[in-house]
């Protein structure tokens, strides 16, 4: 794999070839990743698979017109002809007054700032399979199981360059590892399936396969001989598994491109309660060994930790350099892109910080609600609000989470949800967006 001066130098050769050929700016990004993996099933190998990839992406600027081409060629040869091929589609294309690079005076080196995202270990295939297998194992040994989806492991590394005409010339080098098991627990006509993962940047953070395998084992049986529950108002809580997709449905609710669109049901939120008081919701780009960490930004702007939602109240946008325009603002850093891509506005690392209450505490906070661990369908209108969403969890009652429940619908409005929802002291820190056990106090609950 290439090292990351010989990336971020191979991406500044297209800009400069980009230049040559008339482009007035332009930016371009390498990505070159490697990945092995391995699925077990049944104690026997699934599926074995071995990769790597390469990828140039170039965006050409002509005056305000633009154009982005992709290539799979690493050869600086090709270069040439690649931005001839944009310039001459470029100027066929219609101006946008808003496109363009980032305003050179925003742009930051992200020198000095070690994240620790790359982890040298590369297990071999025999090791991916030994831990698939124990995944697997670990899943079936619980009593109530009775049929296996597989064990997998997997484990990875990848190379992102960026160089701009302004500039900016910088390389990104992370690392991950995974572990999962799937699994079937009940007889014929009660069958349910669940499953666990677990992802990391390094190896040695990775959980141990036989705890991966016993959570996917244990959720199975766990949902077996789901109970019908009647149609109602009632308060909903949120399993952490599921409670990260509130967080996402907000986020994507105040992208710049959304608000400039006036496709969002937060259009005039800014500076205003969004969560209830007490609430913060934060992106951290700088997390160490984060699975979504980074120091500059799509664009080549500097990441920096910002509180999105601070006492519930909103603070900012998410804007890269085309939306913060139209919006008449500064752009925030967080720019993400495809390698073969334009930029667009994303968090890193968000996550809802703890409550006070405790999960438990939470769950005796009404004498009878429902406990979502799985959701189903994209049932939600970011233009209203309105959510509706299948939905499968457990009952409570008196505090005590009892039997399964299935075949569910769950319904309200994202602004009275948000406004409302309560944060458990529960949260860890496991995927790129997270949150703890949410107790939404008053949702419509309907039985298929």
């Amino acid at each position: 794999m290439l090292t990351e001066e010989q990336a971020a130098a191979l991406a500044a050769d297209l800009v400069s070839a980009a230049t040559r050929a008339g482009a007035t700016a332009a930016d371009a990004m390498i990505g070159v990743s490697r990945s092995s993996g391995i699925s077990m099933r049944l104690g026997e190998v699934e599926d074995i698979d071995r990769s790597e990839s390469f990828e140039v992406g170039l965006r050409l600027f002509v005056g305000q017109r633009s154009a982005t081409v992709s290539t799979a060629s690493l050869d600086r040869a090709d270069f040439p002809e690649l931005a001839e091929r944009a310039f001459a589609m470029a100027e066929q294309a219609p101006e946008d007054p808003y496109a363009g690079l980032a305003d050179p005076a925003l742009i930051g080196d992200g020198r000095g700032i070690d994240l620790d995202l790359f982890d040298p270990a590369e297990p071999d295939l025999a090791s991916l399979r030994a831990s698939a297998t124990r995944a697997e194992e670990a899943a079936r040994a619980v009593t109530g199981v009775t049929n296996s989806n597989g064990g997998s492991a997997g484990a990875g590394q990848s190379l992102v360059a960026l160089a701009t005409s302004t500039g900016f010339a910088r390389a990104l080098r992370s690392s991950h590892h995974s572990i999962s098991a799937s699994v079937v627990a009940g007889e014929a006509g009660g069958l349910q399936r669940d499953y666990a993962h677990h992802g990391a940047r390094f190896l040695a953070d990775l959980e141990a396969a036989e705890i991966v395998g016993q959570r996917a084992g244990d959720r199975a049986v766990a949902r077996l001989n789901p109970v019908r529950i009647e149609s109602g108002t009632m308060p909903v809580l949120f399993d952490p598994r599921v409670s990260a997709s509130l967080l996402g449905h907000f986020v994507a609710a105040i992208t710049g491109s959304a608000i400039a669109r006036r496709t969002s049901f937060l259009l005039d939120a800014l500076d205003t309660p969004v969560f209830a008081k007490g609430v913060t919701v934060r992106d951290d780009p700088l997390r160490v060994r984060g699975l979504r960490s980074r120091a500059f930004d799509g664009e080549g702007l500097p990441c920096r930790p910002l509180d999105l939602i601070a006492d519930g109240i909103l603070t900012s946008w998410l804007a890269d350099s085309a939306s913060a325009r139209q919006l008449g603002i500064r752009p925030t850093g967080h720019a993400g892109r495809a390698v073969g891509g334009s930029p667009g506005a994303g968090p890193s690392n968000l996550f809802m910080l703890p409550g006070k209450r405790s999960r438990e505490e939470l769950l005796a906070a009404a004498p009878r609600a429902i406990l979502v661990t799985e959701l189903i369908g994209q049932g939600v209108n970011p233009v209203t609000g309105d959510y509706s969403r299948g939905a499968a969890g457990f009952l409570v009652e008196n505090g005590e989470i009892g039997p399964a429940v299935a075949e569910i619908t769950i319904a309200g409005n994202l602004r009275d949800m948000l406004r409302t929802l309560e944060p458990a002291s529960d949260l860890e820190l496991r995927h790129g967006m997270d949150a703890p056990t949410l107790l939404v106090p008053e949702m419509t609950v309907a039985s298929a």
